[in-house]
């Protein structure tokens, strides 16, 4: 269950099924089995009342780049039944929401990623829907966009509004009120991020930063080791890590590796979800 103001994060790989539950979550496809409700609406028989209050943004933006920015609100102004007394009103919050009130005569396409992804944004919450359905909207932008795209995710859900985002960006989940991983089509866990790391990572995490990642991996592959590339260090998940790290160094050691440092690390949910994976 997903509460009234909550960030509720969908977390996992793509091709995991995140799209495909949103996508019947939404009513816009109708499942082969199971049940659930939106707002109060049954998903197999009340689709059409559940999309009547719900803010939906694919993770392409749904906009049309060849009308203008003025055009692209007036035209989902129409799409979701604005009443017209409110639409002038919609359509200048939407402009200065998304930062291009100066910019409302210009082609959609001409908008950087950043631009485009806060005017979908507008659009599809044009009639004040309570509940919002986000699918992977920062895919494909800069990190700043990003960042200020989760500040109109938090001031959303100040207001009340319940958000339900799918993401693949791990340090996204991190700023979920609660999560699920999705992996192959099934939820593999659930909670809040704290809970997530303590419950679902029994083992320690140990940081390992050498000169030459590749061969380091190959290395503690071969001597049995668990080991992952995080960027340009390495993770390890042990049982042990005080007789671990003794054990790994004395591996890089022998396959001639220069070892920088090795360190325990709290473990973040890249490293859960990459633990879970392997166990699932």
């Amino acid at each position: 269950t997903v509460g009234k103001g909550e960030i509720f994060g969908f977390l996992g790989p793509n091709g995991a099924g995140k799209s495909t539950t949103i996508k019947m979550l939404c009513g816009l496809l109708t499942p082969s089995a199971g049940s659930g409700t939106v707002g109060g609406f049954n998903i197999m028989t009340e689709a059409e009342e559940i999309k009547k209050n719900i803010g939906y943004m694919s993770q392409k933006f749904s906009l049309y780049d060849d009308l203008t920015v003025e055009e692209n609100i007036n035209f989902f102004s129409g799409i979701y039944r604005v009443p017209r007394e409110k639409k002038r009103e919609r359509k200048e919050w939407v402009l200065e929401m998304a930062g291009i009130a100066d910019r409302r005569e210009a082609l959609t396409k001409t908008l950087s990623g950043g631009f485009k992804q806060r005017l979908a944004l507008g659009c599809a919450i044009l009639h004040e829907p309570p509940i919002i359905f986000l699918d992977e909207p920062t895919s494909g932008v800069d990190p700043i966009s990003r960042r200020n795209f989760w500040r109109l995710i938090y001031a959303m859900s100040r207001e009340g509004k319940t958000v339900f985002v799918t993401t693949h960006y791990m340090d996204e989940a991190e700023y979920c009120d609660r999560l699920a991983l999705i992996y192959r089509g099934k939820i593999i866990a659930e909670g809040t991020p704290d809970t997530l790391k303590q419950e679902y990572m029994e083992k320690e995490v140990l940081e390992i930063e050498v000169e030459q990642v590749v061969d380091a991996l190959e290395a503690l592959e071969q001597s049995g080791i668990e080991t992952a590339v995080f960027g340009s260090v390495l993770h390890a998940t042990v049982t042990n890590s005080e007789e671990e790290t003794r054990r790994i160094r004395e591996s890089l050691v022998k396959a001639g590796i220069k070892v920088v440092r090795i360190e325990k690390i709290v473990p973040s949910l890249e490293d859960v979800f990459v633990t879970l994976i392997e166990v699932s």
